[in-house]
């Protein structure tokens, strides 16, 4: 098997892992939590507190269910694709990493809509009333925020748009140097 595809199904098999534990942690978050039965960890700064999203991220557009998954089904191709055309050298594994915490975080919060009709979340930091959020958005959280990392200072321009399939390449002779 060449590279490519050993990288695809490793990337595949890690999206199925991450989404398991998504998706695990959001059973016991509604087998143990549901009801009101706050677990407190640190008082006053951290518990596991059961809520219902009906919203995206900050429970922000309440109720658009079907604008949530048509967005999500359009980036999760966007992602499939800029993975399996990323190159396979060495130095662009961080970027297939993030596209693989970002596609289990995608499908962890696509499956509660679709079968809920809800995302579940269950962590609270109290100390700073940060929104209520769940394993999924952990990854997409942190996927964000190694992609900007990564594209402010580890790739260079030419490095990005190898890893953008879509991306227009600049005319040539017209580089102002």
């Amino acid at each position: 098997m060449d590279k490519k595809k050993n990288s695809c199904i490793i990337g595949m098999a890690s999206v199925v892992l991450l989404l398991a534990l998504d998706q695990f942690t959001k059973y016991l978050a509604s087998a143990y939590l549901k009801g009101g039965n706050s677990i407190i960890l640190i008082k006053g700064v951290f518990q596991l507190h059961y809520l219902e999203n009906r919203g995206a991220a900050f429970g922000m557009m309440q109720g658009m269910k079907y604008l949530f998954v048509a967005g999500t089904l359009v980036l999760l191709v966007l992602m499939v694709l800029v993975y399996w055309k990323s190159p396979m050298e060495k130095r662009f594994a961080w970027a297939r990493f993030i596209l693989i915490l970002l596609t289990a975080g995608a499908l962890g919060n696509l499956t509660d809509r679709l079968i809920r009709d809800y995302v579940v979340d269950f962590f609270y930091f109290e100390l700073i009333n940060f929104p209520i959020f769940n394993m999924a958005d952990i990854y997409v959280s942190c996927g964000m925020a190694l992609l900007i990392v990564l594209f402010l200072f580890y790739y260079k321009d030419e490095e990005i748009s190898r890893l953008i399939p879509f991306k227009k390449p600049g005319k040539k002779g017209s580089d102002k140097s």
